[in-house]
């Protein structure tokens, strides 16, 4: 188990690395092709949109095997990757946003395939530690990535960015491969085990896992509602650099390595509802800090929203995985990173204009839901995880 454990870290490691250098440079390149900020931001629309078919992308995981599909996913983003090197003026900046949309397809089939994947490869107990730890990871790369890619870019051009981000699929599948994987036999759920209503009424008919996803959903959104805020913050509240916006990025990014580090042991502690619940206002205590008039203030409510958000998501992921019926999980893990994730497509615009009011009360906002959301489901009493779809798997090798 410990080496399975290692290899998924390993895994968020390369994978995080690799598709953060991409996605940065890709706006960079789009914008040196066409002078354009808008297209430039429309890359990063591309990656997220295809979220919003999670549902549906989650059922191929429930009908094929998924390690092999998973490999196969990463080796055909890695050849996907190479069509890059067709690009050599405007004229073919459309291949950079396929490649894009390419890569949110891919980000949803592949979080929702190692979703399901994990219980497999490690014991309950595991579960949240391991998934934390990957947090972690994931976080890390997201400070040390960008840089590199930015780097590399400046000195090579694209076309070297992409063949590092088009290395690391391929390292990926290699690693997925050698993961260790124990056959379970197919459990009973009382849904249909087709179409989108099944993975609707698993993930939300029990409270176990309907009140973590919910909470992620909160937190999540309220994160990319007040992105806009924080620049009307740091610029015309605090009247600093636009530079200072890395300092509170960074900041966030180190107070999501050490939530990660810290979520799976408080799992095991409070159980997945009480993390969401702590995660949930951590953050909102984050956003208040971070509307204060002091820039130490702001800095310290980046690192407790850094804390929280990764304690919301971590916990929403160990809940489905815990709780969900092994021939639904695929589609389940899928809808529930649509729910988590697909509310940023809206409450990012909404944010933008929200910040018209001011820079203040779109933290604020954020604030009053997260605490709302804190207080509504938190009116029963936090119970102990429990793994009654995990218990009765057997060991035999896949």
């Amino acid at each position: 188990m410990r080496r399975n454990a290692g290899l998924f870290v390993v895994i968020s490691l390369l994978s995080g690395f690799g598709s953060s250098a991409m996605s940065l440079v890709a706006g960079i390149w789009i914008l040196d092709l066409t002078g354009s900020t808008g297209l430039a931001a429309l890359a990063g629309l591309c990656v997220y949109a295809p979220v919003l078919a999670g549902p549906w992308l989650g059922g191929v995981l429930d009908r094929a095997p998924r390690r092999p599909l998973v490999i196969a996913v990463n080796l055909m983003l890695a050849a996907v990757l190479l069509a890059l090197f067709a690009v050599r003026g405007p004229e073919q900046t459309w291949l950079i946003f396929t490649v894009s949309c390419a890569y949110g397809v891919s980000y949803v089939l592949i979080d929702a395939g190692e979703s399901a994947l994990l219980p497999s490869a490690l014991s309950p107990s595991e579960l949240g530690d391991v998934n934390g730890w990957r947090s972690s990871a994931q976080e890390g790369m997201k400070l040390v990535a960008p840089l590199a890619g930015a780097g590399l870019y400046a000195w090579r051009g694209g076309h070297a960015v992409v063949v590092l981000s088009a290395a690391t699929p391929v390292l990926v599948a290699l690693l997925y491969a050698a993961v260790r994987l124990h056959r379970m036999p197919p459990d009973q759920p009382t849904l249909p085990a087709c179409g989108l209503r099944a993975g609707i009424s698993v993930l939300f008919r029990q409270r176990a896992t309907r009140v973590p996803v919910a909470l992620a959903a909160v937190s999540i959104a309220m994160s990319g509602f007040t992105t806009a805020a924080m620049y009307a913050i740091v610029v015309s509240e605090l009247r600093l650099p636009t530079t200072f916006l890395g300092v509170l990025s960074s900041a966030q990014g180190a107070g999501s390595i050490i939530g990660g580090l810290l979520v799976g042991r408080l799992i095991g502690r409070w159980g997945a509802v009480g993390v969401g619940v702590g995660g949930t206002a951590l953050f909102a205590i984050g956003c208040l800090a971070r509307s204060l008039p002091w820039w130490p203030v702001t800095v310290g409510g980046a690192v407790l929203a850094g804390v929280g958000l990764p304690w919301t998501l971590v916990a929403a992921v160990t809940a489905v995985q815990t709780h969900t019926p092994t021939s639904l999980l695929g589609r389940v893990s899928a809808t529930a990173n649509t729910a988590m994730f697909g509310p940023l497509v809206v409450a990012i615009p909404l944010g933008s204009a929200a910040v018209h009011l001011g820079a203040r009360p779109p933290l604020m906002a954020a604030v009053v839901l997260c605490l709302t959301a804190v207080a509504v489901t938190s009116h029963r009493p936090l119970s102990r995880p429990t793994t009654p779809l995990l218990a009765g798997r057997d060991r035999a090798i896949r």
